[in-house]
Order: C-alpha cells, then sequence, then structure tokens
C-alpha cells in the first residue's frame, strides 16, 4: 500500500532510528524467523496491506502471506498474516502492529456506529478528529469499517462554523455574500453551514449551502429543523446531525432520518484492537 508511505516510513524512522540494536547484539547473523498475526480479540481487521508494506520497507527479503480480507469481521484466535525472514522481521514488528491494531480499532468502532444507524436514508460520518499525521490511514480505516468519510482537511469543503459566522456579524445578508464570492473562487466546492438553533436553520436555509448541520441542537428541535428544511422547495441541503454524538445518541437521532449523522469518536475514541505476533525461529 503506497500511497501511505509517507506514514509508514515516518513511523519507522522514529522507532528504528540508527538501528534495532537489541536484534543486531542477540540474533545471530543468517537467522530466519517464522511468525503469526493472531487477533486475541474480536472485530473487524483493517490494516493488513500496510503491515505487509511495513515489513516489505524494514524486512527485506521477507515474505507475508495475508490469511483474512481486508474488513473482514474477525473472531479471537484467528491468524491474519503469516510473515517468514531474517531477523529484521522483529524490527519490524512493533510498527506493523501499531498500525494494525489501531487501524483495526478505528474499523471496530466504525462498523458499531454503522450498525446502530437504522435508518436506510442516514449515514455515519467521521470528523477531523484524527491523531496529527495519521488522518490518511485512520479515514481509510472508518471507511473500511462502514461509516462516510467527511472531509479529508480544511481545503476540500467548507464549513461554516460559529466563529465564521460571528465574524460575519451574524447577518444572513454578509455571510451570502460570502459564500457567493466563494463560489465564484472555488466552484463546485461544497459548502456546510453550522446552525446551533431553529432561529438559525431558518436564517440560513435561503443561503443555499449543501449541507446544513444541526450542532448540539435538542432532540425536539432537530425534528422540526428536519422538517421545515425538508419542506423547502426547490434545492434542499442536506442535513447533518452533530455534537456529541455517542453510540446511543446515534441510534437515537437516526430515527429522525436524517442525511449524515457525524461523530468524532469514531476515530478519537477507538481502542487498538488486541494482536499479537508470535514469532520463533526456523
Amino acid at each position: 500500500m503506497k500511497e501511505f508511505d509517507l506514514v509508514i516510513k515516518a513511523a519507522l524512522k522514529e522507532d528504528v532510528g540508527a538501528g534495532d540494536v537489541t536484534t543486531r547484539f542477540f540474533v545471530p547473523l543468517g537467522t530466519q524467523f517464522y511468525g503469526e498475526m493472531r487477533a486475541k480479540a474480536a472485530g473487524i481487521v483493517c490494516g493488513l496491506a500496510v503491515a505487509k508494506r511495513v515489513f516489505a520497507l524494514a524486512a527485506p527479503g521477507s515474505r507475508v502471506r495475508i490469511n483474512v480480507k481486508e474488513g473482514a469481521r474477525i473472531k479471537k484466535g484467528a491468524v491474519l498474516m503469516k510473515i517468514t525472514g531474517p531477523a529484521s522481521i522483529l524490527t519490524a514488528e512493533r510498527t506493523a502492529l501499531n498500525f494494525l491494531q489501531h487501524m483495526s480499532g478505528v474499523a471496530t468502532r466504525a462498523a458499531l456506529f454503522a450498525a446502530a444507524i437504522k435508518n436506510p436514508r442516514t449515514k455515519i460520518y467521521d470528523t477531523r478528529k484524527t491523531l496529527p499525521g495519521l488522518r490518511a490511514v485512520e479515514k481509510y480505516a472508518a471507511a473500511c469499517g462502514g461509516a462516510c468519510n467527511h472531509r479529508l482537511g480544511l481545503y476540500d469543503m467548507a464549513m461554516i462554523k460559529d466563529n465564521h459566522v460571528a465574524l460575519a456579524g451574524g447577518s444572513p445578508a454578509r455571510l451570502a455574500a460570502r459564500i457567493a464570492a466563494m463560489r465564484r473562487a472555488r466552484p463546485g466546492l461544497a459548502i456546510e453551514i453550522e446552525a446551533q438553533s431553529l432561529a438559525q436553520v431558518r436564517a440560513f436555509l435561503p443561503l443555499g449551502a449543501d449541507v446544513i448541520m444541526l450542532d448540539n441542537m435538542r432532540f425536539a428541535d432537530m425534528k422540526r429543523a428536519i422538517a421545515l428544511i425538508r419542506a423547502r422547495k426547490g434545492k434542499r441541503p442536506e442535513i447533518e446531525i452533530s455534537g456529541g454524538v455517542d453510540l446511543a445518541r446515534a441510534a437515537r437521532y437516526s430515527v429522525l432520518g436524517a442525511d449524515r449523522i457525524s461523530a468524532g469518536s469514531i476515530t478519537s475514541g477507538a481502542k487498538p484492537l488486541d494482536i499479537s505476533f508470535e514469532v520463533r525461529s526456523k
């Protein structure tokens, strides 16, 4: 998976540095090893190709056989991959495990959120609450688990939040002018605006945003806001629900039938899936 080479190489540089001193002094030259990565907990596996790429970069000459499909639901004890090669597979071990455990943890949590959504109209989305430098792999893992990716960064979608609204003086006319300027400068760019009350939904609806986010609103107000937006004639924006969304809230909010529910804890609250690497000399 060469698309993640930059982050993989950075992780290896962080861990290996000038060299694996322990393996150098304790493993005889020419020793060959066989190892298996096993799941110690059930979940969704993700990052197999990333782990394989770690071995390709850090343990030249090693051979990796992947035993399960990416995104598969695995049981405790499942053998995920088999690795044979020189002592340098011990050098690659921790970095490969770190990626595989973390990405599988994110995918597993994303799958829990996806399963909590009972309305076929509603999709669960991740957010930008990712570890610095790991956004690409975390968003890949979220999608692997069944979530949709929200914007990748500040550059690929406009998000007009409360601070931006305040800087425009809260004036719908000023907001409209700035949105129009943005449309001229970046045609085709999706624009989302955050509303924190029914009054703001009414004020922002004519502005022509592609998505209106209902942020931290009461359940009854969200229900009214969705009805108001859906009653609009002509082009209607997508509706997103956000703000403190856990699994229970995701299930409850999904009955409202919004287009999107976003949850930052898909990535920020993910616990690494427990995976072991058992190695023996051949």
